[in-house]
């Protein structure tokens, strides 16, 4: 997340790049250990508004907060390629040790099932605008092959939507790397001042009705 910190930083954002061990536990305990940690390093700062931008689980973490936790100074949130909806990824090899080592007791919570938990969530109610690759990494081929439609190489495009989001985004970049993009970091910018992305292709936003595809 460098380039995005630095390119926030230059923006004039006080950032707080929060690094955990997503491998370790499950979603609550991540949850409350990450967020509450930025959020308290940004009140020692002086901020008025906390922003969020994240990465893949790190949208997970921050739904869950805020979901059991008030925040008033809470401002927008930018997810880039968030599991709204979980991944098929989890459903065929959540059993297999290897993936359980890779991706740890979090990485178990992201089934597709509707009982799952990443499933039992609600909806958003802050304003919320999500970045979802369309490419995979040649070494996400073989999970891409799992996930149905369009994906990048670890959530589908239909997968990282959330009802009650503002915007909605589809570039052609891999999950590993979307965060490294000018493109993306540009509309990060950019939803974080607007509350909006900068729509370029005519299939950017799939539908107007803020996630209740």
């Amino acid at each position: 997340m460098q380039r995005l910190e630095q390119a926030l930083q230059n923006q004039g954002y006080h950032v707080v790049n929060i690094d955990y061990p997503s491998t370790e536990y499950g979603i609550e305990y991540l949850a409350d250990m990450a967020v509450s940690n930025g959020i308290s390093v940004c009140e020692e700062k002086g901020a008025n508004v906390v922003h969020f931008v994240t990465h893949s689980l790190g949208g997970i973490l921050t739904r869950y907060y805020l979901e059991k936790n008030r925040l008033d100074k809470l401002g927008r949130i930018v997810m880039l390629g968030p599991p709204n909806q979980g991944s098929e990824v989890t459903d065929a090899l959540e059993d297999q040790l290897l993936y359980r080592y890779f991706f740890g007791p979090a990485g178990q919570q992201l089934g597709t099932d509707p009982d799952s938990f990443v499933n039992s969530l609600g909806p958003v109610s802050y304003p919320v605008g999500v970045i979802v690759g369309s490419e995979a990494a040649f070494f996400d081929r073989y999970f891409s092959d799992i996930i149905p439609g369009k994906d990048d190489g670890k959530v589908s495009v239909e997968r990282a939507k959330v009802k009650g989001m503002s915007d909605f985004l589809i570039l052609p970049y891999a999950h590993p790397y979307i965060m490294e993009e000018d493109e993306v970091i540009s509309q990060t910018l950019h939803f974080l001042k607007h509350g909006s992305f900068l729509h370029q292709r005519d299939s950017d936003f799939a539908g107007s009705d803020n996630g209740e595809q």
